[in-house]
């Protein structure tokens, strides 16, 4: 009878199979699973997907070795709702997060819990993003990143608390650049106190000393390239001659170009072609930065011979506009926002497929959980809004999502505020605050530089868009859809009902 790894552990055979565990031999079916992310990576800023200035050759590899899904967005694309969508499994109605506030300190059903009650061992490392920050979610462990934010009591991040034992006399801010400030400039310390170095390693360490009999659940979440755009400087200078591709600006971006403010992490202003290369020369070294770490990561998976026992999985929380129709930063519709790289590499003994597809369906943040459950052979003890993307990657022609649905609550200003469809070759965007719409034709047009929502030859497909996105919406009351219109917001409204409190986690239980 053949046992498996955790029950030879609890018996005699433990001591003879503990040496063949350090040399990476398994004796389970379920994969380890490897989720790796950054934050506020654009999809369009990886080499895969056509961007010859770019180097990305690791993220590059487990595109050409596993799938890349060209149309993956993060619907509600700031920082902490799109975590919730990784988190939950759930659309921005059912997590109940409609714009950039705190996430709930519980939900009924998450990624790390789920892992962990499948027999998964589960280590976070990196940035979370939670509330409060220490909020484990499920996590047997967390190592944190949380780029200098203290927004729990007394709290340091492990990374902080790290580099003031290896450096006690430097600053880990003394490059200059604030967390969502424009400039560039290269790291103004040596490179292995950089954050992007800390995480990699951090990652490299704990598989290198994994000698556990359970399966790895392990999310890698690296802080960058979310600014400050300030990678060391063998990477900021290897910019400086490339072919950056210049800012997207369409006429209807006009009302953009006046400075949203004074200081440096304004939302919205013409800086010139001149800051936006720069902003991007920092952006693009950022990038190659952290794809430098993956490649270490992907390396120590070979050395212990699991690259084909782990599904590895790498996205990013949402995009960056960095000059686009003069947006700086995220929360908008538009593909330099919305649009993220979804990458997936499947052992290959878990599923029998062709690698190298490239798959258009659209896809989206909440289908990452169901994706984990798949591989690990588990069923979701919740009704999840998300789909296991290795549906897609078994057979292309697999009934899936004709659309994704797109929103954010307001942000920077009331007039940011909006929601809106995809199906990857068209493009809907209702702006509440004043009732504006957008259609852009992404397979004619991928930059949205011509809204077509004013001409006449558009109007069918105009309608039908709107239709969609009225009857998406009339769930949700008067204050969304009434008499069967599309209805002007002009208060916020941060969270929807679904938002989970104590009592009402409590009450699910």
């Amino acid at each position: 009878m053949k046992l498996s790894r955790r029950e030879a552990v609890k018996t005699g055979a433990g001591a003879a199979l503990a040496p063949a565990i350090l040399r990476g031999q398994r004796s389970t079916s379920r994969p380890n699973i490897l989720f790796l992310m950054d934050d506020q990576h654009r999809g369009d800023c990886i080499g895969a997907d056509g961007n010859r200035a770019i180097r990305t050759p690791n993220l590059d590899r487990l595109a050409k070795e596993g799938a890349r899904f060209r149309c993956a967005y993060s619907t509600t694309p700031t920082c902490t709702p799109a975590r919730s969508a990784l988190l939950t499994g759930l659309s921005p109605w059912n997590h109940g997060m409609l714009h950039m506030v705190a996430m709930a300190t519980r939900y009924p059903f998450t990624k790390p819990q789920a892992l962990r009650d499948a027999g998964y061992y589960t280590m976070g490392i990196g940035k979370m993003h939670y509330n409060p920050q220490r909020n484990l979610h499920g996590f047997h462990h967390v190592v944190l990143d949380e780029s200098g934010r203290v927004q729990s009591p007394d709290f340091r991040s492990d990374y902080r608390a790290w580099f003031w034992s290896q450096a006690p006399h430097l600053d880990p801010d003394a490059t200059g650049i604030g967390f969502n400030d424009y400039p560039a400039k290269p790291y103004a310390l040596p490179e292995n106190l950089h954050p992007t170095y800390w995480t990699g390693q951090t990652a490299v360490n704990f598989l290198k000393g994994y000698n556990r009999p359970e399966p790895f659940f392990l999310k890698v979440s690296f802080a960058r390239p979310h600014s400050p755009y300030d990678p060391p400087a063998r990477f900021f200078k290897r910019y400086a001659d490339a072919d950056i591709p210049e800012a997207a600006v369409g006429k209807w971006a006009a009302k953009y170009a006046p400075r949203s403010g004074p200081k440096d992490d304004i939302w919205h202003g013409d800086l010139g072609p001149r800051q936006v290369r720069s902003s991007r020369q920092g952006y693009y070294g950022s990038i190659e930065f952290i794809d430098e770490q993956i490649g270490k990561i992907l390396e120590v998976l070979e050395q212990r011979g699991w690259l084909e026992e782990t599904l590895i999985l790498f996205t990013s929380d949402h995009g960056d506009m960095i000059g686009d129709h003069h947006l700086w930063r995220k929360s908008y519709a538009y593909q330099g926002s919305a649009r993220i790289p979804m990458l997936i590499r499947w052992p290959e003994g878990l599923v029998a497929a062709k690698r190298g597809q490239v798959l258009s369906q659209p896809v989206e943040l909440r289908d990452i959980l169901p994706t984990f459950l798949d591989a690990a052979g588990t069923a979701p003890k919740a009704k999840l809004d998300g789909a296991s993307l290795l549906t897609l990657i078994r057979n292309s022609n697999a009934e899936w999502r004709e659309y994704i649905d797109l929103e954010h609550g307001v942000c920077y200003s009331r007039e940011n505020n909006w929601n809106g469809f995809t199906d990857g070759r068209m493009k809907y965007i209702y702006h509440a605050f004043h009732g504006e719409e957008q259609l852009f034709d992404l397979e004619n047009d991928p930059k949205e530089l011509n809204n077509l929502a004013g001409d006449p030859k558009a109007e069918p497909e105009l309608r039908k868009w709107r239709q969609r996105l009225i009857e998406h919406l009339s769930i949700r009351g008067d204050q969304w859809v009434k008499n069967g219109r599309l209805q002007t917001r002009k208060e916020p409204i941060p969270r929807s009902p679904n938002f989970p409190t104590m009592e009402s986690v409590a009450r699910s239980q």
